[in-house]
């Protein structure tokens, strides 16, 4: 039977060190918007979210109408 053999691995300070310089050397590779189309995306994302707001309100209404006040008006209560 053969001993299992121990693989030694770099101490956590070289392990950090390492991580940093991978994490430098892909941030160069990133492509940063410039400023119009930044501008053009936050504008999309608020109009979007302004919308998806006005749908849920308009479900929240149409469901407390349907699951509220329907049933009072129908049944008397």
């Amino acid at each position: 039977m053969t001993a299992p053999v121990e693989v030694s691995r770099p101490g956590l300070g070289t392990r950090l060190v390492t991580f940093y310089h991978d994490v430098l050397a892909e941030m160069k590779k990133v492509t940063w918007p410039d400023r119009g189309q930044l501008q053009s995306a936050t504008i999309q994302i608020i109009i979007f979210v302004l919308l998806l707001g006005a749908l849920i309100g308009l479900v929240d209404v149409a469901l407390q109408f349907a699951l509220v006040r329907l049933p009072s008006m129908l049944f008397g209560r």
